[in-house]
This record gives structure tokens, sequence and C-alpha cells, in this order.
């Protein structure tokens, strides 16, 4: 037996659910199954962590070979680095999204030049500095397109974000987001 509480808040004019009062016997025989199914969940947690560790590998080997595919030149361990770092589980990167797990030429591009955004130019410590972002990837931008350069990928239209220019972008093409020429 159970029954919801509620208290009137007037200020709001309305009920507000406060919890769920319930009996203490059927409170003790809860905890009693959630107890008893304890070591099931517990291998089932077991299980389920090494199925997504032997997933994360595959997909860190998959996104570095990917690395590899564009930026022929970038050494091995280093597309791997990229690779785990982009593609960590729950990190919210660019690996973790829809494009990065479709192994999407854009996203794996913005996975490799944030890696030498961090790794290989001051944009840290331009940034600690209290440099704002835009100017500091500005700064750091052909440092950038030259190792990308160097490790054989395309040519980027905005170092500091890895995408490529589009017709019609505004993006260094000689025209503005609504196709007119600039000038």
């Amino acid at each position: 037996m159970w029954a919801v509480v509620v208290r009137f808040d007037r200020r709001r004019g309305r009920y507000e659910r406060q919890g769920v009062l319930v009996e203490e016997e059927a409170l003790a025989r809860a905890e009693a199954r959630c107890l008893a199914d304890a070591e099931a969940r517990r291998r089932r947690r077991a299980r389920d962590a090494g199925r997504r560790a032997v997933e994360d590998e595959r997909f860190v080997a998959d996104f570095a070979a990917e690395v590899r595919r564009l930026f022929p030149g970038c050494p091995g361990e280093r597309a791997r680095a990229i690779a785990a770092h982009a593609g960590a589980r729950g990190s919210g990167r660019v690996g973790r999204s829809a494009a990065g797990r479709a192994l999407s030429e854009e996203a794996v591009t913005s996975a490799v030049v944030a890696s030498v955004r961090h790794m290989d130019t001051p944009y840290d410590r331009l940034i600690m500095s209290g440099v704002p972002r835009r100017e500091a990837r500005e700064r750091i931008a052909e440092d950038v397109r030259e190792v990308v350069r160097g490790w054989g990928g395309r040519p980027l239209r905005s170092p500091a974000t890895g995408h490529r220019a589009r017709r019609g972008s505004g993006q260094g093409d000689g025209q503005d987001r609504r196709g007119e020429v600039s000038g």
C-alpha cells in the first residue's frame, strides 16, 4: 500500500509532490528483493563493463586507422592517442558524437586539429594567460596548418576549427554567407 504525499504551496497556488508514503512492511519486502538480486546486478554490470571496454578498444582502433588514412604522416602512436582522447566514453568530445562514431571525415579532422592545437602549439599557454579563445586560435592557426600539411592532410579552411571551405560559406572563398562575392 502506498500514497502520494502532497502539500499546497500558497505562493504558487498549486499542490506539489513531497514524496511517497509506504507501509513499513512493503518497504522491507522491497529492500529484501533488492538485496536478493544484488549479486546478479553486480555480475551484469561487470559483464557490461567488459563488453563496453572491448567496444571502446575496437572503436579507438578504427578511429586511429581513420586518422592514419586521412593524415598518412601522423605517427601511429599519436593517431592512437588522438583516437583514445577523442573517443573517451562520457567525455562529450567529438569522437563520442554521432559523426565521430560514424568516423566522418569532419569529426576525425576536428579531433586531429584539436590535438595539434593543444600538443603542438602554445595555445594552452595563451588561454591561461588570458588571451580570448578566438584570438588564441587565430594566433596559432598557421602552426596548426603546418602540422596538418606535414601529416599529409587536406588543406584546412580554418585551422582553428578544422573545417574545410564550402562554397558560399563566407570562409575565405570570396563569398559572404548569402553567396554574394565580397571584396
